[in-house]
């Protein structure tokens, strides 16, 4: 740009001084023309790099995720491609043989209804154990009554046969009449206890449980649950819109649930677009600044963009926790750049932009807006520099 510049003033000096003579062409003039593009082109640079800063360190990122297998077994079907194809989120990657699985899953199933019919025969049980000990109850108060009645008897006669007015036949029937009901209140009381321990035992087992539900049928169904989840992995799926790159895996082949045991790699779709600026050039950008970018993969292409923020931080200024003294170096480090996130505008969305990719950007402040043409000319001059490959083979 700077030289297309000095070429039209060049014309025109020409044009002005030698061709049509309109001033004179002498030593004052001569000294004229030569200070004017100096101090122009100073004036104009200066500007540039504060109000429309520009970076030649434009990179493209994107998240990479690692697909590792959440169970082991041998491979069925693996129904993707590897290369430039867009893999949708919850498109499948790859099929285990789900076999194993599936019988584990049945056999809980089978257990859980096992486990459910016992909680029913309990819960009969409880009921029949309940009547138990109402009867045992009811016998226990008719026992209880018939000896406070032979008690009574027992010192009737007692008194009968002192005043002589008794007979000592009866006051003997008395007695072994209320020593039988001592018994039969014994064995109605042991009949008691039993039927109550009973009970308390069926309760307690009864008793044992998860969210409402019988812990043993709880335990199974847990355990049904997971059994489940690991058939519903067996067909691995993508978590996002991507790219499969690093694809290894085919049919027969086994896999594990290891985690550093990839089988394969995506890389997302989208990505993030940052360019690297020196640390006085970004005083005056903030976000929502207009911005553009050229990748050398576009050639000629111009994507918009807009400041999504500056991240304010890089290495130079990280201090890690440690035990000694923190080494400044012997030589000065250059100061390092900062990076700019950029958002790139919605009708550039859908391009493809290749991770690693590299290019030059620019940002438009909302300061002097009237020199920003001539950093976007000299952006797009850039841009279709890219067209020129200089190699010799």
């Amino acid at each position: 740009m700077e030289a297309l510049l000095l070429a039209i003033y060049s014309f025109f000096v020409w044009l002005i001084f030698i061709k049509l003579k309109w001033l004179p062409w002498n030593t004052k003039t001569q000294v004229i023309v030569v200070i004017i593009p100096i101090v122009g082109m100073a004036a104009t640079i200066f500007l540039l790099n504060i109000f429309a800063p520009s970076s030649s360190d434009v990179r493209v990122f994107k998240y990479t995720v690692p697909i590792v297998s959440q169970v082991r077994g041998r491979v069925i079907e693996v129904p993707i491609e590897e290369g430039n194809r867009l893999v949708k989120k919850g498109d499948v990657l790859f099929k285990i043989d789900p076999t194993p699985y599936q019988l584990a899953v049945n056999q809980l199933e089978a257990q859980i209804a096992n486990a459910a019919a016992s909680q029913r025969e309990l819960e009969e049980a409880l009921k029949g154990a309940r009547g138990t000990v109402d009867q045992a109850t009811a016998r226990m108060r008719e026992v209880s009554a018939r000896q406070e009645l032979a008690r009574t008897r027992v010192a009737q006669n007692r008194e009968l046969v002192a005043t002589g007015a008794g007979n000592k036949f009866d006051l003997e029937q008395a007695e072994t009449n209320l020593k039988e009901l001592e018994g039969q209140a014994d064995a109605a009381r042991a009949t008691q206890v039993q039927a109550v321990a009973g009970e308390q035992q069926i309760k307690q087992k009864l008793g044992a449980k998860v969210n409402g539900e019988f812990a043993q049928v709880a335990q199974i169904r847990a355990q049904l649950e997971n059994a489940r989840w690991e058939l519903d992995q067996t067909v691995t799926r993508s978590p996002c819109d991507c790219h499969v790159i690093n694809l290894q895996l085919r049919p027969g082949a086994f896999v594990a649930a290891f985690p550093i045991a990839a089988v394969m790699t995506l890389v997302e779709a989208q990505g993030q677009v940052v360019a690297l600026f020196h640390q006085n050039e970004l005083h005056q950008v903030q976000p929502g600044d207009e911005a553009e970018f050229t990748l050398r993969t576009r050639p000629g292409g111009i994507i918009k963009a807009k400041v999504d923020s500056v991240i304010w931080a890089q290495g130079q200024g990280q201090l890690p926790a440690s035990g000694t003294l923190p080494m400044t170096g012997v030589l000065t480090a250059p100061p390092g750049r900062f990076a700019v996130k950029f958002d790139v505008a919605e009708r550039d969305r859908e391009l493809f932009l290749a991770a690693g990719a590299a290019g030059e950007a620019a940002i438009y402040t909302q300061h002097l807006a009237a020199i920003h043409i001539i950093r976007k000319v000299i952006l797009r001059v850039g841009a279709y520099t890219s067209y020129l490959i200089l190699k010799l083979h």
